[in-house]
């Protein structure tokens, strides 16, 4: 028994064992089984893993690759820039057309301002063959970038309906943002609109703003009085070609050279002046400029000598900046009693350049050259007597000698005065007159030299180049280019537009014009009315043109048309009298009237006399009626008759001439 029980027992214990290794067995497999399963799913998140990481490590190098190609392009593109912006800001010899080559290069490489010269370039013809289309698709690619200048290119196109429709919304909503974006001549335009209610509701406070803007910086880059601006008319060019204003002729220039090299002291210090200052066709050119002034100040020459002392005390890339040789030229030329020696001298002691500060000296010697009339020296002593510098603060005083200044065409008097009508500073404020003041300076600004590139491209032929230039100009509400662009237009010289388009477009810029008080664009307005041209018939608006010419601008022309309008009825009441005193006063104002209103008084007095005798002799009206000339002349007797006069005249002044 108790052995069978040992037997059970062992048995029992065998069998325990032999399940718990059964059993161990299996959790073993198990285990291996998930450690495989871990191991497989391991490596595969290993494998993505790495998929991943050599994913991106491509990526990554082909984004390096794109970056550095990038990089590359953008280096090579401002290379390219900056090699033409040297040609261009070159002293001593620009080269343009070079410079025009970089900024392709550069454009297509997508550099912002390279491309900006090159829509510009395409839309002026400037250095390239002039395409509009493609200044218009390079602006709206830059226009995508926020470029202020490509904003002003599209609102210029869409102000002036220049191969698109035009829209006056758009070219707002363009020259706002470009303005926005700190462009000036953006801020022009947009001052000269508000000011003039162009596009938009006048307002004066608006326009002061932006003007202010443009004329602060133009005057901070400023150094002296400001540059010179030759306003050309066209129209008056053509009337009067010898009046002066035009280029300076190149055999003249030649002449004057001649006269120079030979040792004339007087040419010498014209050229100098002329190159110092640029001016009726010439550029400005320092270079130049200081070799005629030495040539002339080595005979003792004082207005020589004081110019190379405002040369050395200024500096150019040419003249070194040098304050002990400027004080020394200055010196000489006030020993002399020159005002321009004089003022220089001042400035010297004023900031203490080349000696110890003295305001006091600088205060005597300012006087000394504004009592001479010297523009400089007057606005020198405007700014003591605005600042209180070395004298009591005199606000009246100051107004007194910018006035002076500006009389004399000083920018910089220009501006301190729009400052103090701006404010209401020694003046009463004057909104209006700030406006004026600051548009005066604004327009010196660099663009103003497109004046004379659009002059010098319509002589030579380019006629659509002078017109798109002219143009532009006008937008920034330049009186003398909108007179230029209505008078191209009228002359119907150029091939942009077609039909009577050229009229109706002339006819919005003569009244433009006209509002900023050009009497030619005031008359101009009165005949396009009276004849019908861009615009219907309108007597009553032509007389009313006329008469604003003749009342505001003592117009001779404006006079006699208003004497045949009462002669003839057209919208004016007929009046044989008030005919007569508009006729005579055209005479009074005008010695080329004398011929005409002698001939048209000669036909009143003819018309008048058959008037009066058909009138008392009414009994008689049947016989009498007969003596009536368009029964026998046709209704252009009086033509006749007029031409008959005339050579009546003629021969009657060659008669007494010979005696």
């Amino acid at each position: 028994m108790t052995t069978f029980l040992v037997f059970q027992l062992t048995f029992a214990l065998v069998l325990w064992n032999f399940l718990l290794f059964c059993s161990t067995s299996a959790d073993d497999v198990v285990a291996v089984e998930d450690k495989t399963i871990q191991n497989e799913e391991k490596q595969h998140s290993d494998d993505v893993n790495t998929n991943q990481r050599l994913q991106e490590m491509h990526t990554h190098e082909e984004t390096n690759d794109r970056e550095d190609a990038g990089k590359e392009t953008r280096e090579k593109g401002e290379l390219m820039y900056q090699e033409g912006l040297k040609l261009i800001n070159n002293s001593y010899k620009k080269d343009y057309i070079q410079a025009y080559e970089y900024f392709k290069i550069a454009a297509k490489l997508k550099h912002k301002d390279a491309l900006e010269y090159i829509g510009f370039g395409y839309l002026f013809g400037d250095y390239m063959p002039q395409d509009i289309h493609k200044a218009i698709e390079i602006f709206e690619d830059l226009n995508k970038w926020g470029s202020p200048r490509g904003q002003l290119g599209l609102g210029f196109v869409y102000s002036s309906g220049l191969h698109v429709n035009s829209s006056q919304a758009k070219a707002l909503v363009y020259f706002t943002f470009s303005g926005l974006g700190g462009d000036p001549m953006a801020q022009m335009t947009l001052g000269y609109r508000y000011f003039s209610g162009i596009g938009v509701e006048s307002s004066c406070e608006t326009a002061l703003q932006y003007y202010k803007k443009v004329a602060y910086s133009v005057a901070a880059e400023m150094t002296s009085g400001g540059p010179v601006v030759q306003r050309i008319r066209l129209q008056e060019e053509a009337e009067h070609p010898n009046s002066g204003h035009t280029l300076l002729d190149d055999d003249l220039l030649q002449y004057y050279q001649f006269l120079a090299d030979k040792g004339d002291v007087q040419s010498q210090v014209v050229l100098g002046q002329l190159f110092y200052q640029g001016g009726r066709g010439v550029p400005i050119d320092h270079e130049r400029a200081m070799h005629y002034f030495t040539m002339a100040a080595e005979s003792n020459n004082a207005n020589a000598m004081a110019f190379l002392g405002k040369m050395h005390s200024e500096g150019s890339p040419v003249v070194p900046q040098d304050n002990q040789i400027a004080l020394n030229y200055f010196k000489k030329a006030a020993e002399r009693g020159n005002p321009i020696g004089q003022s220089g001298l001042g400035s010297m002691y004023l900031y203490g350049k080349g000696v110890e500060k003295d305001v006091n000296k600088a205060f005597r010697h300012f006087t000394q050259a504004a009592d001479q009339g010297w523009t400089d020296g007057q606005l020198q002593l405007g700014l003591m007597y605005l600042s209180g510098q070395g004298v009591r603060r005199d606000y009246k005083m100051a107004v007194k000698y910018f006035n002076l200044a500006s009389q004399g065409g000083n920018a910089l008097a220009f501006y301190h005065l729009a400052q103090m009508h701006a404010v209401g500073t020694g003046v009463l404020r004057n909104c209006h007159t700030a406006v004026e003041l600051f548009k005066n300076v604004a327009e010196r600004g660099h663009w103003a030299d497109m004046l004379m590139d659009a002059h010098r491209l319509y002589k030579e032929g380019n006629v659509n180049q002078a017109l798109v230039k002219y143009t532009f100009l006008a937008e920034l509400g330049y009186e003398v280019a909108q007179s230029n662009v209505a008078y191209i237009l009228d002359q119907d010289e150029a091939s942009l537009f077609e039909g009577n388009e050229n009229y109706q477009r002339a006819l919005l810029h003569w009244t433009r014009a006209a509002s900023q008080g050009s009497t030619v664009a005031r008359l101009k307005m009165g005949d396009y009315h009276f004849y019908g041209h861009g615009t219907d018939i309108d007597y009553e608006a032509a007389a009313s043109n006329y008469q604003l010419a003749s009342e505001q601008q003592h117009n001779a022309q404006a006079m006699f048309n208003l004497g045949y309008m009462h002669e003839n009825g057209l919208g004016l009441k007929q009046d044989v009298h008030l005919a007569k005193r508009f006729y005579d006063m055209a005479r009074e104002t005008s010695g080329d009237a004398q011929v005409p209103v002698t001939l048209a008084l000669v036909k009143l007095g003819l018309f008048y006399g058959l008037d009066v005798f058909n009138k008392e002799l009414e009994e008689y009206i049947h016989f009498f009626g007969r003596l009536d000339p368009r029964l026998y002349f046709g209704p252009k007797w009086d033509m006749y008759l007029a031409t008959f006069f005339g050579i009546l005249i003629g021969i009657i002044v060659i008669v007494r001439r010979q005696r």
